[in-house]
């Protein structure tokens, strides 16, 4: 299983699930969860509000509704607060929760913004690494997702996850 990068707009990518990165009220939000909800349409949001709120450092899931994936996850991040409130281990939880839920649902193909870099402030670099790390370490042991991608939404990202994924190759 490898894991791919790619820069681009994660709302049209053709995969099983799509990760938002989701408040933890799972409401239409700013950024890729803004997104998200706008290109799978209303229901989502009404879908969300069924659901009820997710804590920080967990997961849930929802219908894909408008979108071309199947299911959309929802995984809240935590808030960057200098690294001073257990940020890393909630972001890594985060992870391991969605990649949980694509053991649970069958889910074969994933793909996963950069979960707290935008509003919640997560350092990019940090969160790259997180990303990378937890992502490795579950294809490592777990047949399902059998792909995993990670979309940057801009060069600056990009260049973020491709040092971390050398980072972690070596």
């Amino acid at each position: 299983m490898g894991l791919t990068i790619v820069q681009g707009d994660i709302t049209t990518l053709e995969v099983d699930a799509i990760v938002n990165a989701a408040n933890h009220l799972l409401k239409p939000g700013g950024g890729v969860c803004g997104a998200i909800h706008r290109a799978a349409g209303p229901q989502l949001e009404v879908a969300c509000q069924e659901v009820g709120g997710c804590p920080v450092g967990s997961a849930r899931i929802t219908l894909g509704f408008n979108l071309k994936a199947k299911f959309i996850i929802h995984a809240v991040g935590p808030f960057w607060h200098h690294g001073q409130h257990g940020e890393e281990s909630l972001l890594a939880s985060a992870y391991r929760e969605a990649l949980t839920l694509c053991d649970q649902q069958d889910i074969k193909s994933i793909a996963f913004p950069l979960i707290s870099t935008g509003t919640y402030g997560y350092p990019m670099a940090k969160a790259c690494e997180v990303a990378v790390k937890e992502i490795r370490a579950w294809t490592e042991h777990h047949a399902l997702p059998e792909t995993v991608t990670v979309v940057a939404y801009d060069s600056d990202a990009l260049d973020a996850l491709e040092k971390a994924k050398e980072g972690t190759d070596t």
